[in-house]
């Protein structure tokens, strides 16, 4: 395999001086043995398996290195259509967002690889997606199995008998705290209306025992002529 970049990465051909004279290809990581000559260092490593040449003295080009990163290459998808061009540092974030690259579907058990621009859209019909909303727009959520067997008329017939039933609960749990309000606000207006009475009875009382203790004694005699002055008996 080549250690270097491939010619028809680039967007133009690049100068003679980025070639590797072992692959021909643009020089990757490129490094310099002490004759002055520069390789990639893919390329040098596997040459100098077969030669007796030592690994310490070769020198890593990082000037040259950096050059040929800012050299303007084609997206890989550009057959696919994808038409962007970037500095070749940069080629591996633009592939990691490229709508035009292959992905493999995430759900279990399906093998197609599709862009990644039409990945939202294939996991929407997916038949081995894992959890789907109905195609029918029932709203119901189903998974492979109960894709099977779906019936969006009985589904939307029973949540609707559920949502009835649920009502009618909230319902008649409502009436029966009324009832308990409406006891207990004529328990209470009873027992007022009987304080009432009472402290109106109480107020009569009350008033009336000075009167009543009047009227029992007779006009222009004491309780002394009438009971005896204390001391004295009667003649």
């Amino acid at each position: 395999m080549s250690g270097g970049y491939d010619l028809n990465l680039f967007a133009s051909p690049p100068d003679c001086s980025f070639l590797c004279s072992v692959c021909h290809g643009v020089l990757k990581r490129p490094v310099r043995l002490p004759c002055s000559h520069i390789f990639c260092k893919k390329c040098i490593l596997r040459w100098l398996a077969r030669k007796e040449v030592k690994r310490k003295k070769m020198v890593h080009v990082n000037k040259l290195r950096r050059t040929i990163g800012r050299l303007e290459v084609k997206c890989k998808n550009a057959e696919a259509g994808c038409l962007v061009t970037c500095p070749l540092a940069h080629r591996r974030g633009h592939q990691d967002s490229c709508p035009f690259e292959l992905m493999a579907c995430p759900n279990e058990g399906c093998p197609a690889r599709v862009l990644r621009g039409a990945l939202a859209e294939h996991r929407q019909h997916c038949q081995h997606g894992a959890q789907q909303h109905c195609p029918l727009g029932c709203g119901a959520t189903l998974g492979p199995v109960e894709r099977a067997h779906h019936n969006c008329y009985q589904e939307l017939r029973e949540a609707w008998s559920q949502r009835q039933e649920r009502s009618r609960s909230l319902v008649l749990g409502l009436l029966r705290r009324v009832r308990k309000v409406h006891h207990a606000t004529n328990f209470i207006r009873r027992q007022l209306a009987q304080l009432r009475d009472f402290l109106r009875e109480d107020d009569a009382l009350i008033v009336g025992t000075p009167q009543e203790e009047t009227e029992a004694t007779p006009e222009g005699s004491t309780g002394a002529e009438v009971w005896g002055a204390p001391g004295l008996g009667t003649l």
